[in-house]
């Protein structure tokens, strides 16, 4: 349906077009369309299957020269060696893909616990589906909250503003109604259609859906400019530490080869050589790792009800130090419930409550807690009253006005934020009658503050009898308050011990409300914030970016806020250097939630906030949150684990390689044992995921630092590389054979690495943090495994030979000295340097 201008088109003419009916699509119709039109999704076709995983593992072009390589002696050389190639090469593919597709599956288990949701009328009635089970056809229902799931015509609606800034840049909200507008009509001037990707602020609408997916309109902005989620600073650090490898790699391996060429060795055997060299230098299982990690981390979270929607968010999640929340259900009970009901001097009042059931009775924008109160507190038959229309609540006017009739007087109340109300409000009632509001002003603020003094939240309710049956924003003028709502909503039961555990994490919490400075503050009290430092939303507004910077990091709660300023506030805490976290479950939260370092959200959240969210929270609560970012905390933990193992031991005993290889007269190991030692040092390394994770690592913020990455590499392979040489020594000095010189190198080579990994995997002396099991089992595996296989056919197949007890034992002493040696050299790097 892309070639459809549809909002030049009549509705009419568009519902006969898609053969759609008042009633819907049947479900057989769906179905059918969903196999002609494809899912209602964005996301590209990814090639699926085990065979399309598994052929992925060799699709890096050094592995793809060294199986070019490697066919090519088959046919002109060793065919033995060639064969045994392809096997460790197929092996490590293996290995690697055995772990990924866990990887996936878990994640898409967890991701399929939080979805968007659309409403459509199907077989005549409604139904919510998935967003992307959307079809071309489906008649959708929107309000307030609501994502707009595909792009469509408008066929009825009700004071409808629509967010439309991710597809105009447009700040405020587009009102929308039914209708058509030329067929030349701009994009952010189609005032009949609604477009994917955009939400309702305000009103509903019933509207047709015309095109999905890649047809919409951000489907081919994001086909076209092949949009991307900005790449965080975990992903950029990989990327960078990647890069250094490599170009390390390539120099090496170039030389290499240049220099065996030029010792007169066969040109093939030193091909392999650098190639080998290559592959036991590239970080070739580092996705394999990250992904592994990231995955074990999101299913432990979801243990604790914390789903990941973006794995790459749990970096940032760990290394969170600025937490923003709004108060009311994360801070507080969530269940608001109704106080009192006073008129302007402060006494209980039916005709407040009256009118405020009727306004949230007869109310059909977004669920929102207010209204649930009101509608539970008490239960009033409203069998006379006629609804005759709606303004429903926004952000920007911060009220709600219902238009209902009864004895053939028509009667429009309107119920919201204090301040907003009284700037409408002309007169006040009374007990002896309307007075103009100008006699009651004081008295009404001086109630409103004691009332807020005592933490409760307080709303205005107003009222006017008019002749019309239908009513505009314009007509909210002139009107007479009636009284005051008064709401409470208590702390939740230990949510002063749970900020002082995000405290204790190096986590500082930061309230963002939109509920009065003399409100907040109470509550700020009662959760532990004793003395407070306040920001208003005025404040805010009178400040420059640069003030703004210069204050934010000082500031505890920020008061009666604006939408707009939740996301102001949140990057001025980015632009100072935090990690920011923000949490939100409305839509006034969604713009935040994409400025933030990792957004948050709940799964009972409006859609456009879970759309907008990095996590989403299966329960509302923040001891939740405390053991999710302790579990992302280990999750990078243990992914710099492998990345310290890349660039000590196997990195050390590579450039070991190569320097020895300039020196010797013959190949300090063969292709096919390089490839091999690669493999078994592999095994240990891909256990990292379950590891455990000391105290330390889990209770502070800790960030990507390439520059430490690169002191840690030249400090601990430069210590692989001398023990490297002391060992070459050794088996130089007693004699040793060219079969007995491999054999032992590798021996070393493979025992050291293996053994390395349990000093550098904590900061703490090795033998007093205790490594998981499944790390410590596969390493003693690996080291019998090396000390068997020369004994075995297998290692004759290698080219190692037998060696004697006395060897073994000298080459035992190394490794031990090594060990030693990181110890000591650990001790004194993180004395010097911090991470």
């Amino acid at each position: 349906m892309s070639a459809i201008p549809f909002w030049s088109v009549s509705t009419k003419d568009l519902v006969q077009k898609l053969q759609s009916s008042s009633d819907g699509l049947t479900t057989e119709e769906a179905n059918q369309r969903i196999l002609h039109y494809g899912s209602n999704t964005l996301k590209p076709k990814k090639r699926t299957g085990a065979i399309g995983l598994f052929l992925s593992q060799f699709k890096s072009p050094i592995i793809i020269i060294l199986i070019f390589a490697a066919s090519l002696s088959l046919f002109l050389a060793d065919t033995t060696d060639s064969i045994i190639i392809f096997v460790i090469i197929i092996a490590s593919g293996l290995l690697t893909f055995w772990q990924e597709r866990g990887a996936t599956n878990a994640i898409s288990k967890l991701l399929a616990l939080v979805r968007i949701t659309a409403t459509v009328i199907r077989n005549g009635s409604q139904e919510k589906i998935s967003a992307e089970q959307v079809v071309p056809g489906d008649i959708t229902i929107l309000s307030a909250g609501s994502s707009v799931p595909a792009d469509c015509i408008i066929l009825e609606s009700k004071d409808l503003f629509v967010n439309e800034s991710t597809l105009t840049g447009e700040t405020y909200p587009a009102e929308k109604i039914a209708g058509t507008v030329p067929l030349e009509t701009p994009l952010a001037k189609r005032s009949n259609s609604l477009f994917m990707g955009t939400s309702i602020v305000s009103g509903h609408t019933k509207a047709l859906v015309v095109t999905t997916g890649k047809d919409t309109e951000f489907g081919r902005i994001s086909e076209h400019l092949r949009l991307r989620v900005p790449e965080t600073e975990f992903e950029r650090g990989v990327r960078q530490f990647g890069y250094l490898l490599m170009q390390v790699t390539l120099i090496l391996v170039v030389a290499i080869f240049a220099i065996n060429v030029y010792l007169a060795r066969p040109v093939l055997e030193a091909f392999l050589f650098a190639l080998a060299l290559a592959v036991g230098l590239t970080p070739q299982l580092l996705p394999a790792i990250i992904s592994v990690n990231l995955s074990h981390g999101a299913k432990l979270m979801a243990e604790h009800k914390v789903i990941v929607k973006r794995l790459s968010s749990i970096e940032n999640f760990g290394s969170m130090n600025i937490f923003c929340v709004d108060k009311t259900g994360t801070l507080t009970e969530g269940v608001v419930r109704i106080k009192s009901c006073l008129d302007v001097e402060g006494k209980e009042n039916d005709k407040v409550l009256l009118y405020s059931y009727i306004d949230a009775f007869f109310e059909t924008g977004f669920t929102n807690p207010i209204d649930e109160a009101i509608r539970s507190h008490t239960k009033i038959d409203l069998t006379e009253y006629k609804k005759l229309d709606e303004i429903p609540y926004d952000f920007i006017r911060k009220r709600l006005t219902i238009l209902v009739t009864e004895g053939g007087e028509n009667l429009m109340i309107t119920k919201g934020a204090l301040q907003n109300i009284l700037s409408i409000c002309s007169n006040v009632e009374t007990k002896t009658g309307i007075s103009p509001m100008s006699d009651m002003e004081n008295d009404i603020f001086c109630t409103f503050t004691d009332l807020s003094k005592k933490g409760y939240r307080v709303l205005g309710v107003s009222y006017k009898k008019i002749a019309e049956s239908n009513i505009t924003k314009e007509k909210e003028n002139e009107m007479i308050f009636l009284g005051f709502l008064v709401f409470f909503d208590p702390p939740k039961s230990g949510i002063e011990n749970t900020i002082k555990q995000l405290k204790d994490l190096g986590i500082e919490l930061k309230i963002v409300t939109g509920d009065n400075k003399i409100v907040a503050e109470s509550l700020s009290k009662q959760v532990g914030i004793l003395q407070p430092r306040i920001l208003t939303g005025k404040e805010i507004y009178q400040m420059s970016d640069e003030a703004l910077y210069g204050t934010v990091n000082k500031i505890d709660v920020f008061a009666d806020v604006e939408p707009n300023q939740k996301e102001r506030i949140v990057t001025a805490f980015k632009k100072c250097g935090n990690v920011v976290g923000c949490m939100g479950d409305g839509i006034n939260d969604a713009s935040a939630l994409h400025a933030a370092d990792v957004g948050i959200s709940v799964d009972s959240a409006a859609d456009v906030a879970k759309e907008a969210s990095d996590i989403v929270l299966l329960e509302k609560n923040l001891s939740v949150l405390v053991q999710g970012v302790k579990e992302g905390r280990k999750t990078f933990a243990n992914t710099l684990k492998y990345v310290f193992m890349a660039t000590s031991a196997n990195f050390g005993n590579m450039f070991s390689m190569a320097g020895a290889s300039i020196f010797l007269s013959f190949l300090p190991l063969l292709p096919k044992q390089i490839l091999f030692t690669n493999l078994l040092t592999d095994i240990p390394e891909m256990s990292i995921a379950n590891d455990s994770v000391d105290e330390e690592l889990v209770y502070k913020p800790r960030r990507w630092n390439i520059k430490f990455i690169r002191r840690f590499m030249l400090s601990f392979g430069l210590l692989s590389s001398i023990f490297d040489f002391l060992t070459f020594g050794l088996l130089l000095v007693i004699g040793s054979s060219i079969e007995q010189f491999r054999t032992g190198w590798f021996t070393e080579s493979v025992i050291s690495a293996s053994l390395i990994v349990l000093v550098i995997r904590s900061r703490r002396p090795f033998f007093k943090s205790k490594p998981g099991k499944l790390l410590f089992i596969s390493t003693i595996v690996i080291v019998a495994t090396v000390i068997l296989v020369p004994l075995t056919p297998i290692g004759n197949a290698f080219g190692f030979a037998p060696l004697s007890p006395t060897l073994v034992a000298m080459i035992g002493l190394v490794v031990v000295s090594y060990m030693i040696s990181a110890e000591i050299i650990k001790r004194m790097f993180y004395r010097r340097v911090r991470m």
